[in-house]
């Protein structure tokens, strides 16, 4: 029988496939339609949905400690927070908005998340593919590797364009800075827990592969 905790994280994973297609959709569309030219206002066209499903995405952290989604804790922790602070720069300061750099950054999570999605969707459905599968846990590696390069890409034209502040306030291009030097530390260990965890799917694939 269905019931409500499959039924939600069904919804959900549907709900972040659908949310990140378009967006990819949209970007792709606009690039093909005005070339460079849509680099600058790419996050005004899809910053909102992308905002919500970032903001979204913190309810996996639950998932996760909850048992409704078997996965590690640490990594997507690291995962979340870096995208959804991130994303909170991008938005306060605006004109980091219209940079190529941020275009190119939500680009690679999309793919990331396109790539995550579908094979949490075909899990739920108890219904695997060995390509979505490899693509969940190989192919998603590098990518991680490319978008971590890329976030420290953006932070660091942000702690260049944030305005320093005032003495008795908080420096924002210091605290951006420092982010910059943790960012590589969290990026490493999200790839050494997601390594485990890759052989760990891999293997348990390959052994029911074999009973059968």
């Amino acid at each position: 029988m269905l019931s409500f905790r499959l039924a939600y994280i069904f919804c959900y994973n549907l709900l972040q496939f659908c949310g990140h297609s378009w967006i990819l959709a949209n970007t792709i569309a606009r690039f093909l339609m005005f070339g460079k030219d849509a680099l600058a206002d790419t996050f005004y066209s899809v910053g909102f949905v992308m905002s919500l499903c970032q903001l979204l995405s913190i309810l996996e952290l639950f998932h996760i400690a909850d048992g409704i989604e078997k996965a590690r804790l640490l990594p997507r922790f690291f995962q979340v927070v870096e995208k959804n602070v991130l994303l909170m720069v991008v938005i306060v300061l605006e004109e980091l908005q219209s940079k190529p750099v941020v275009c190119v950054q939500l680009f690679l999570w999309n793919v990331l998340d396109l790539l995550r999605y579908p094979h949490e969707l075909l899990c739920v459905l108890d219904q695997p593919s060995v390509a979505m599968l490899w693509s969940r846990y190989s192919l998603w590696i590098p990518v991680y590797i490319i978008s971590a390069a890329s976030e420290g890409a953006t932070v660091y034209r942000a702690a260049d364009s944030a305005p320093p502040a005032a003495s008795h306030v908080i420096s924002v291009p210091a605290v951006l800075r420092f982010y910059l030097l943790v960012l590589p530390l969290g990026a490493s260990v999200t790839v050494w827990q997601l390594l485990k965890e890759r052989r760990h799917h891999l293997d348990k694939w390959n052994k029911r592969k074999k009973r059968k």
